[in-house]
């Protein structure tokens, strides 16, 4: 497993396809994220968290920078699906459609301090919803990326009752996440995202019907991730935690 740190112009770029699991199940359940969780993240078409990326800064190249000035909040939608309201903790897996970044004021629901993932699946567009500023460290995130064999069986459209801890499913723990400045997470999350891709993203579905939110450290078998590359044999894990979070 890696940890790198990802400068604003120097992106990595990451594959991503599909994979399949079990057809769409719900899960319901969903409480209070622990301390350092932005409080603006669960709050209405506000917020989730995600952040990472993968590979080594220094291996960027031409095709990095050219996606880098993709606009890829283009595909936006303006109307998104209504069923995940009450799912809960699950794995969305879906296609990504529109990333839009923290402030963008092109799209409908912008969020100004998460990024936005259009993820369609089931029929339907949905929010994933993701932090990238940390409680008290203003303009920071601490980020972790790995490649790790899929959790819950391969990817399949839909949602899918997955737990997933942190440390007792990947064997992390808090001093593997490294600040990095938001900018950076930003650029390097956007660039690990590839329009009409397949991605997964554990996140928690409550009180809002078109939107998930969480992506990041939260609860014991509730945490939080965004993976791409899923199509393939190493999926890539994007981790976000904060920074008085321990575990």
């Amino acid at each position: 497993m890696r940890r790198i740190a990802v400068p604003l112009a120097v992106t990595a770029l990451v594959s991503i396809a599909a994979c399949g699991s079990s057809s769409s199940s719900s899960s319901s359940s969903s409480s209070s994220p622990p301390p350092g969780s932005p409080p603006a993240e669960d709050a209405g078409t506000t917020g989730a968290a995600d952040t990472g990326a993968t590979g080594d800064a220094s291996s960027a190249d031409g095709a990095s920078a050219a996606d880098a000035n993709v606009d890829k909040s283009a595909g936006c939608v303006g109307t998104f699906g209504t069923a995940i309201g009450n799912v809960g903790f699950a794995r969305f897996d879906g296609t990504v459609v529109a990333v839009l970044a923290p402030g963008n004021k092109t799209c409908p629901a912008p969020n100004s301090t998460h990024i936005v993932v259009e993820l369609r699946f089931s029929g339907a567009v949905y929010r994933m919803v993701i932090d990238v500023n940390d409680l008290g460290a203003a303009g920071t995130i601490h980020a972790h990326t790995l490649t790790h064999a899929m959790v819950g069986g391969p990817w399949s459209d839909g949602w899918h009752a997955v737990p997933l801890d942190y440390a007792a499913t990947l064997g992390l723990h808090a001093a593997d996440f490294q600040a990095e400045p938001t900018a950076a997470g930003v650029a390097a999350i956007t660039s690990a995202l590839e329009i009409g891709a397949h991605v997964s993203v554990f996140a928690t579905a409550q009180g809002e019907n078109n939107s998930a939110h969480l992506v990041h450290r939260n609860l014991t078998n509730q945490d939080g991730a965004l993976v791409v590359d899923v199509d393939g044999p190493s999926p890539t894990w994007l981790l976000l935690a904060f920074a008085n979070q321990t575990f």
